[in-house]
């Protein structure tokens, strides 16, 4: 399983890699893995306001139809439209060009909440 160490993780199994005062986010190797091929992603709207662990996304894969919670809160600045024609982006390069979207972080201390990558390791058992 791949689990860069330079980002954090959430319990929910979403990455967040820190940018600046932004944070750019997606699913998990683990979380695509478990899901499936991905078919369709339902991206946030830019502009929209989400509080830490808020369902803000959905993305349906052969397997079954899986929210997507928002690690951290603040505004959504920028979604990955690549995803509209491309939603398998999410399982062949989950870390790169698969990210679902950028969140400016408001609560800079939620960042330090998540997991590391042994953090996460050791949630799902890797």
């Amino acid at each position: 399983m791949n689990i860069p160490e330079d980002l954090r993780y959430s319990r929910d199994h979403e990455w967040v890699r820190v940018e600046g005062s932004a944070a750019r986010i997606g699913i998990t190797d683990f979380a695509q893995d478990n899901l499936g091929d991905v078919v369709f992603v339902d991206l946030p709207d830019v502009g929209r306001v989400v509080e830490a662990s808020e369902a803000f996304s959905e993305v349906e894969s052969t397997k079954s139809v899986s929210e997507i919670f928002a690690p951290i809160g603040g505004a959504i600045t920028q979604v990955n439209a690549a995803l509209g024609d491309s939603a398998e982006l999410l399982n062949s390069d989950p870390y790169g060009e698969g990210w679902i979207c950028v969140i400016e972080v408001a609560d800079p201390a939620q960042l330090d909440e998540l997991l590391d990558a042994a953090g996460y390791r050791a949630l799902i058992g890797d």
